[in-house]
């Protein structure tokens, strides 16, 4: 946001926050959030530099299409195991997995 929005917005009594102030979370609720952000992109971006449709990943995954779907859309109930699974059905080493882990916040 624009620094002169912000200030606009703060003058008329509004209160500027990010999400995790929004939403009340914890910076343990916030890290893990950021972590399936950041590890969802690296998903997407790897199964389209591969040219992999999404059908092509779920049979890979032995899940369906649908399913990797939710995962890139960042599903709330989407486990971090099955987005580490998909990663790895795609051939994404534990080394880059580290490095999508070790990325800068994402939210």
């Amino acid at each position: 946001m624009k620094k002169s929005t912000r200030e606009k917005l703060q003058k008329l009594g509004y209160r500027i926050t990010d999400t995790k102030d929004f939403l009340g979370l914890s910076d343990e609720e916030m890290a893990v959030i950021d972590l399936k952000i950041n590890l969802i992109k690296k998903l997407r971006d790897v199964r389209k530099a591969s040219g992999v449709t999404q059908k092509e990943l779920a049979k890979l995954m032995q899940s369906s299409q649908s399913r990797v779907a939710m995962l890139e859309g960042g599903s709330p109930d989407v486990s971090l195991e099955l987005i580490c699974k998909a990663l790895f059905s795609l051939g994404v080493s534990s080394k880059e997995l580290g490095q999508a882990i070790g990325a800068r916040k994402a939210a």
